[in-house]
């Protein structure tokens, strides 16, 4: 099935256009929204996910007319929000069963079948009898995983779901959302770079409300073949570079160095080298280019 979003414009009672005339189209498989913090992903999964209404636009997921029709949306979404709640004294077992009765799962024998298996995908059953209350961070993720899997979702909405998770549990929820995303529409916001080069088919580049780049990782990165470049300096030397070069980043070397690297189309300067191409190059160009011209 897939997602249409066409022409999608939303703008708070304070002036922030949050959503400016988005339209693009999302397939089966990992979908990566990338955008830096304010961009605009959660005010879009949000509308996506029926949770709020655009001024104008529409959506279509298949034959669903996602405005028109929250109730048929819902039945065949999964979202996990930002952030959210836990009640503090029920175990994991305990509320999927809760949850699954809100969504509409009566039969008894059936919830506790779709709960053992959505405790053993997100590889939570040994601490199904913990309170929920008590996890840890990443548990707590694919807790949220786990209770948007009760309804089998076709379309699955994951905002910023790694931030603030430290490197082992971020690796474990990104395996967890692998193996869940394969037969689904799974549409992933995050303003980390990594979780989408190691984990979507597909991307987006979203800021100020617009998509700035829709491509997939490989392709994107392809696309900057022989225009970055690098070469290392002094700490002293990198505004005299930023006045010369359009540095897309910088980062400090053991010895208080800075590697930087640019986007030129032929070589900077005869102290620069060729740089392999990476997809945060890819993301810094895009707002970069977005930026707005200094008069």
């Amino acid at each position: 099935m897939k997602l249409v979003i066409e022409n999608l414009t939303k703008t708070y009672k304070n002036g922030v256009k949050a959503i400016d005339n988005l339209s693009i189209e999302i397939g089966t498989g990992m979908f990566g929204l990338l955008g830096p913090n304010g961009a605009g992903k959660s005010s879009l999964m949000r509308t996506i996910a029926t949770l709020q209404s655009p001024d104008s636009g529409s959506i279509t997921f298949g034959t669903i007319n996602v405005l028109e029709d929250n109730m048929s949306l819902r039945k065949v979404l999964g979202y996990l929000p930002q952030s959210f709640g836990v009640y503090p004294k029920m175990s994991a077992e305990e509320l999927l069963d809760y949850l699954a009765t809100l969504k509409g799962i009566a039969n008894k024998a059936e919830r506790k079948a779709i709960v053992k298996e959505v405790l053993e995908i997100t590889n939570l059953y040994d601490v199904r009898h913990k309170n929920v209350a008590g996890y840890s961070g990443g548990m707590k993720q694919r807790f949220g995983i786990a209770q948007l899997l009760l309804n089998n979702p076709k379309l699955i909405i994951v905002d910023e779901p790694t931030a603030g998770l430290d490197p082992a549990e971020r690796h474990r929820f990104l395996n967890v959302l692998r193996e869940v995303g394969s037969n689904c529409t799974v549409i992933f916001s995050t303003h980390i770079v990594e979780d989408v080069k190691e984990l979507c088919n597909e991307m987006a580049i979203l800021n100020g409300g617009k998509i700035l780049k829709h491509s997939t990782p490989q392709q994107a990165t392809k696309e900057l073949e022989n225009t970055i470049w690098t070469k290392i300096i002094s700490r002293d030397e990198l505004e005299a570079n930023e006045k010369s070069f359009n540095i897309l980043s910088s980062n400090y070397n053991q010895d208080n160095t800075l590697n930087i690297r640019v986007h030129s189309a032929e070589k900077p300067s005869e102290d620069f080298f060729a740089a392999v191409p990476q997809l945060d190059d890819v993301y810094f160009i895009a707002l970069k280019q977005d930026e707005p011209e200094l008069v």
